[in-house]
């Protein structure tokens, strides 16, 4: 860091923030293997939570590829790249008192604890969306698997990168099990104390 950066304090802080929307900042980080339902999951809580009228935003891990991150490619440097600012960008979203949800494969724990580790303990919420590689591959919504499959994609998590499984994740939402809906009631139930005031 250079010496000359100072930071800035202002006047209306994150528990300003949290009072004017009347609920705290947390992050729900959904991890995962392409195909297990991340985004869907994501996407219908987050609809879930707006019908509350719960101040959120989505970070899908594909979307942001098309901005902030779309320099970086999928070799094991850039996906650490990758997680940390997505980690910095959802730690802005926090620190204004809005629910932001992260739908992204992020393969490796390190970088999983590292994104953690920025945050206070009850604001982070690991949320692993558990798939059998086999079912992934059945879906492939994308037509990802097959493309790995076939060498067109040279990098891709589960075939040609490994995937590392959270230990102790908060929550487990397996997708070869639940529907969405109950997916969404199960991370209800865990984060409705976690964003009340």
């Amino acid at each position: 860091m250079n010496k000359n950066i100072k930071w800035h304090q202002t006047a209306v802080t994150k528990h300003d923030r949290e009072q004017l929307n009347k609920h705290k900042g947390i992050v729900l980080w959904f991890t995962g293997l392409s195909g297990s339902g991340k985004s869907t999951i994501a996407n219908a809580l987050e609809k879930n939570l707006y019908d509350m009228l719960i101040h959120t935003y989505l970070l899908d891990g594909d979307n942001i590829r098309y901005g902030v991150n779309k320099n970086l490619g999928f070799s094991s440097k850039d996906r650490k790249e990758n997680i940390r600012r997505i980690a910095e960008i959802r730690k802005l979203f926090v620190d204004a008192g809005i629910v932001v949800l992260v739908a992204a494969i992020s393969p490796f724990k390190e970088d999983r604890d590292a994104a953690r580790h920025i945050f206070d303990k009850e604001e982070f919420i690991e949320i692993y969306v558990k798939c059998s590689l086999e079912e992934c591959e059945k879906r492939d919504p994308k037509g990802l698997y097959k493309k790995a499959r076939t060498g067109e994609i040279k990098e891709f998590t589960g075939v040609t990168q490994p995937y590392e499984e959270p230990a102790n994740p908060d929550i487990i939402v397996d997708t070869t099990k639940q529907n969405i809906n109950q997916s969404v009631n199960l991370i209800m139930s865990f984060i409705e104390k976690r964003i009340k005031l």
